[in-house]
């Protein structure tokens, strides 16, 4: 008789559960009490959220209330914050979780401690499928070796030429004049149609940008400007919004049904592996020969199908097609989504400040001028907005910069101590001590909480417009210290592609101020003035942005 068999003669499966739970609470106890001696030794705790319920289980129902009902920032700012306190801790599942809106933290966590902080195996397990082993999900050399990679294709000639924005803002008009998205690309349609016509600008910028990105990254766009259903678009945005839903269950995330999330991950990775497939069938000569073409037609590298792209430029380096794969997901979504989003919460509130429109739209066509058709007026002057002319208008920048101040497109994001350290602030009964951090603790900030703190601004006056009121104005006059406004996130890992979105944004929403002197918003009558923060991952109008353009009465358009 086996030793098995005999101990379950004389043990019964109540005990040995018994011990198990024994064991397991002893376990628990014992690594408690470590953790709690290592923090006493380094420093004080920080203001600390207590649970309702048993191992923090009520947090894990907030935060995933709050992600579908998009609350995220009533949860944060209501419940975590609520007592004037900027830094807090709670335990969920007997794990401790940092939370912080303060700017002196969020500087530690990004810049100045950067190699304490990093995204940690935790998060990479969670992001894995969608994600891989991109620039977004990875640490130390393997993270380095990601930067160094996509890095030479963020250069300011690569990103100077404006000929596919062009393109694509001809398709967005008219999607614009029908309404909403063209049925294939041969759909006629009278351009005059769009002026007063009611639409949701927000659904054509995400196809916009996706046609916009796909162009870019892989040569050939996707045309969901000129397909009204688009299953990759659809599966972009359903993997994501279950993703956030996944990330806020935390370690019950496995209670989540994948088979949704995971079929929209196929549809994604057949749709790009496409792609790659044929880029590396080219040889590395021929690829050589496509970057020296390019490099002959002054740098035109943003093409359409058969010029020299981004996955090009990649497979010149690389040819293993799991980091092509990997690094293109990343970008694309990063590209698409906060573009989109951004471009998307501008015309909301442009819609909603018509003096603001008056002013912008005034220094567009001081700047550049109407756009006819043609390349050139009568004295010379270019009527397509150049690179130049984007980075001599500053009121357009004003726009953007308030924009992402009050919208910022990762609203939300969380970093892993890799060793023991500590965080500025947020320690001790008034928060003003260093606050301990042991290994493997999760830090998680919110840029859109720290961004609408009315402290972090000179108080309202007659020239400085109250900090919860959208007013370009303010960047005209003021500069934020250089950690209280990070929209593009800070330190070594800033958004590589900061320079692409704003030029992207810059061009877009100049193209549509040449051609239309006014915008109407009809978000009223939908959410009263209180804007539906979606946060699936990047923060996005979730009712919406539904409005109308008027064209100039006077002057030519295009």
């Amino acid at each position: 008789m086996g030793f098995i068999e005999l101990v379950a003669q004389h043990v019964s499966i109540k005990a040995i559960c018994l011990v198990t739970l024994t064991l397991w609470v002893a376990r628990m106890t014992i690594n408690r009490i470590r953790e709690h001696r290592k923090i006493k030794s380094m420093g004080n705790y920080g203001h600390a959220l207590q649970p309702r319920l048993p191992f923090g289980i009520d947090f894990i129902y907030y935060g995933v209330r709050s992600t579908i009902a998009h609350k995220n920032l009533e949860l944060w700012r209501d419940m975590f914050f609520a007592n004037g306190t900027y830094t807090c801790e709670m335990r969920i599942l007997n794990e401790r979780v940092v939370l912080t809106v303060d700017p002196d933290n969020v500087k530690a966590v990004l810049a100045t401690q950067f190699h304490d902080f990093g995204k940690g195996p935790d998060f990479k397990r969670e992001w894995s499928e969608l994600l891989g082993d991109s620039i977004f999900t990875t640490d130390g050399a393997q993270w380095h070796d990601s930067r160094q990679l996509l890095r030479p294709q963020f250069t300011r000639e690569r990103l100077s030429d404006l000929h596919c924005f062009e393109t694509h803002v001809q398709a967005l008009f008219k999607a614009m004049a029908n309404g909403g998205p063209l049925h294939g690309e041969g759909h006629e349609v009278d351009l005059s149609r769009a002026d007063g016509r009611r639409l949701d600008i927000s659904e054509l910028f995400y196809r916009y940008t996706l046609d916009v990105a796909t162009d870019f990254l892989l040569g050939s766009d996707v045309k969901s400007l000129s397909t009204p259903k688009h299953d990759i678009a659809e599966a972009f945005a359903e993997a994501q919004r279950l993703q956030n839903i996944m990330v806020r269950a935390s370690r019950l995330r496995w209670l989540i049904p994948k088979a949704a999330y995971r079929a929209n991950i196929r549809k994604i990775d057949a749709f790009v592996n496409g792609f790659i497939q044929r880029a590396l069938l080219m040889s590395p000569d021929e690829l050589a020969a496509r970057s020296s073409s390019d490099n002959d037609n002054d740098n035109n590298n943003i093409k359409g199908t058969g010029g020299y792209t981004f996955l090009h430029a990649l497979a010149g380096f690389t040819r293993d097609p799991k980091v092509l794969r990997d690094q293109i997901l990343a970008v694309l979504i990063a590209g698409r989504d906060t573009t989109a989003a951004t471009m998307s919460w501008a015309i909301y509130e442009l819609s909603r400040h018509p003096h603001v429109v008056r002013r912008l739209r005034t220094e567009i066509l001081e700047t550049v001028g109407p756009y006819d058709g043609n390349d050139d007026d009568d004295d010379g002057r270019r009527r397509l907005p150049t690179y130049e002319h984007l980075k001599n208008m500053p009121y357009l920048r004003a726009v953007l910069n308030e924009t992402l101040r009050l919208y910022p497109a990762v609203p939300f994001n969380v970093r892993v101590a890799l060793r023991d350290t500590t965080l500025p602030r947020g320690g001790g009964p008034d928060g003003a001590e260093p606050l301990p951090v042991l290994r493997g603790t999760k830090v998680g900030y919110s840029t859109l909480v720290m961004h609408r703190r009315p402290d972090l601004y000179p108080p309202a006056s007659e020239t400085f417009a109250d900090p919860a009121v959208f007013s370009p104005e303010r960047w005209l006059v003021w500069h934020p210290r250089p950690h209280d406004y990070i929209p593009f996130n800070a330190g070594p890992r800033i958004c590589i592609g900061q320079q692409l979105a704003l030029t992207e944004m810059s061009y877009t929403l100049c193209r549509i101020f040449q051609r239309f002197e006014r915008v109407q918003s009809f978000m009223g009558e939908i959410d009263g003035g209180q804007p539906l923060l979606k946060s699936d991952i990047i923060l996005s109008p979730g009712q919406g942005v539904h409005v109308a353009f008027w064209e100039a009465k006077t002057g030519t358009n295009s």
